[in-house]
């Protein structure tokens, strides 16, 4: 069976930015640093695809538990069970 659709479907509103926030994105927000047991939200910067999360977990909650390249893994709950997320710093923002 042939997907239809794509990683971003069904997200015109929630990976929108807002009109004041428009325009090139920070380079300080782009080259964060955190460390292990930080806690951070996971806020996507639509502007930039590589390294974003699946758009359900937008607005979570989670902990660093490392830095794999250039993003981190990203511990969340999400219903119970406790999943991995691989996510660029400029899509995290410090809790």
């Amino acid at each position: 069976m042939k997907k239809i659709g794509g990683f971003r479907r069904g997200t015109r509103s929630k990976l929108r930015k807002g009109v004041r926030n428009k325009g090139k994105i920070s380079v300080t927000k782009f080259f964060q640093e955190f460390k292990e047991g930080d806690k951070v939200l996971l806020k996507a910067e639509p502007a930039v695809q590589n390294g974003m999360y699946f758009p359900r977990f937008h607005g979570k909650t989670g902990r660093i538990k490392s830095k794999r390249g250039r993003c981190y893994e990203v511990l969340i709950k999400d219903i119970g069970k406790e999943k991995m997320l691989l996510v660029h710093p400029v899509h995290l923002q410090r809790q």
